[in-house]
């Protein structure tokens, strides 16, 4: 007897209500083990990896990469290991699902054709190439015409690529997107295309970049921050001279660590100091933390990630700079899981790398507060009514006053300014 399961589209973002089926890792008739992961799927905000939560096999790919599912419907069937099913259809019969994968419409657009049974549409090109399957030559209805998807063919024009030579790996043998990209890739680099530019009166020029899921996330929630939350800022001068001489002592003794770690550190320090600080509004309402986690602020090449910094107040500075390094390094290639992304009550966002002496950041919600932090530089101080030459860092706090109160924010910032400028303190 046949035992097999459907898997799910997962709540991989807390309220998301669908997401995109980014990749399959596996094709069907494959075997997996517990903790392998099946699947990528797109959030607003990450890549999230699917993991197995028991061996098993892959019966049908019930979806195709790319496309956009909501949560909790069906996306595959999976059998125990070993598993053999040769009658697919009954088998979807019993569990009250249709062949998705031939209904769905296509994840770039409205189909030319349907969906080919003899050509799985999950399949990526890694798995058709490991397969040892060889694509099929685009399909035409006889009149000469490609069969491609709406996206591969804007795709193609962008790029000054024609259709005609380019095989397809979609079903059954349609010009999908990846086949476009890979087209891109192989052209000869001799002749490079430049993207044509569309004018509009006054003969400027310009080029169109579609949005992506992640740049219409952070336009729609610092949009929304902007308008519901009453933003305060306060900002201060700190003297960091002191801070500096402890990271190359650190550095000296094998612990490297960068301004942003110590930050972090000197954040917690002034969380755990006046506690009212680590707290958020919810509707009904003030909900108070008694863990202090802090986003980090990580720059990518399709957005701005905030991955978030557990327990600060219990990590050394060395485990700190552990922590974020990885965060960052994952958050630029895209593998942070959604809950890294989610939580805290403070991010801090350093843009002093740039040369930027000063700016006022969003706040980004649900969090109560972010801290922007400029560049440090060498300016006159008065230090005991003599003039002299020191390191000065600016910061400036951004507060949500439904939370936060105006005294509160500066005992808070008056608790980080003493923290950075006595730096040994966030080594104990």
């Amino acid at each position: 007897m046949t035992v097999a399961r459907l898997m799910r589209m997962p709540e991989v973002a807390a309220g998301g209500t669908s997401a995109v089926l980014h990749e399959w890792s596996v094709a069907e008739r494959a075997e997996f083990g517990a903790a392998d992961v099946l699947a990528t799927v797109e959030t607003d905000k990450a890549v999230v990896d699917v993991e197995a939560d028991q061996p098993g096999v892959v019966v049908k790919l019930l979806v195709p990469s790319g496309a956009t599912v909501e949560v909790g419907a069906p996306i595959a069937v999976l059998g125990d290991p070993g598993e053999t099913v040769g009658d697919v259809d009954s088998v979807l019969a019993a569990l009250g699902v249709a062949d998705a994968a031939a209904t769905a419409p296509d994840p770039e657009g409205a189909p030319d054709q349907p969906a080919s049974p003899d050509v799985p549409a999950a399949l990526v090109p890694e798995t058709v190439a490991a397969s040892g399957l060889t694509a099929a030559p685009p399909s035409s209805n006889g009149h000469g015409r490609i069969f491609a998807s709406p996206l591969a063919r804007r795709l193609a024009r962008e790029a000054q690529l024609p259709l005609q030579g380019i095989i397809g790996t979609g079903p059954g043998g349609r010009i999908v997107r990846r086949d476009i990209e890979a087209a891109v890739v192989a052209r000869p680099a001799e002749a490079p295309l430049a993207a044509p530019a569309a004018t509009f009166p006054g003969d400027a020029s310009y080029t169109d970049v579609p949005h992506t899921p992640m740049r219409r996330a952070i336009a729609r929630r610092l949009t929304e921050s902007k308008q519901t939350v009453p933003h305060f800022t306060l900002r201060a001068t700190i003297r960091v001279d002191a801070l500096l001489a402890l990271r190359t002592e650190l550095a000296g003794i094998g612990t490297k660590v960068s301004v942003t770690d110590l930050l972090v550190k000197a954040a917690g320090r002034a969380h755990t100091a006046v506690p009212g600080m680590n707290a958020i509004w919810t509707p009904e309402a003030t909900r108070a933390f008694t863990s202090v986690d802090v986003g980090v602020a990580v720059s990518t090449g399709t957005g701005l990630l905030t991955p978030v910094v557990r327990g600060v107040d219990r990590l050394s500075v060395g485990a700190i700079s552990a922590t974020v390094g990885d965060l960052v390094e994952r958050a630029r290639s895209g593998r942070l899981r959604q809950d890294e992304l989610e939580g805290g009550s403070l991010t801090l966002t350093n843009l002093g790398m740039y040369g930027t002496e000063e700016f006022a950041a969003i706040i980004n919600p649900p969090q109560s507060a972010i801290l922007a932090v400029g560049a440090a530089r060498q300016e006159p101080v008065v230090v005991d009514g003599s003039l002299a030459v020191a390191s000065v860092l600016r910061v400036t706090l951004s507060a949500d006053h439904r939370v936060i109160d105006g005294a509160l924010a500066a005992q808070w910032m008056a608790a980080f300014v003493a923290a950075v400028e006595q730096p040994l303190q966030l080594l104990v």
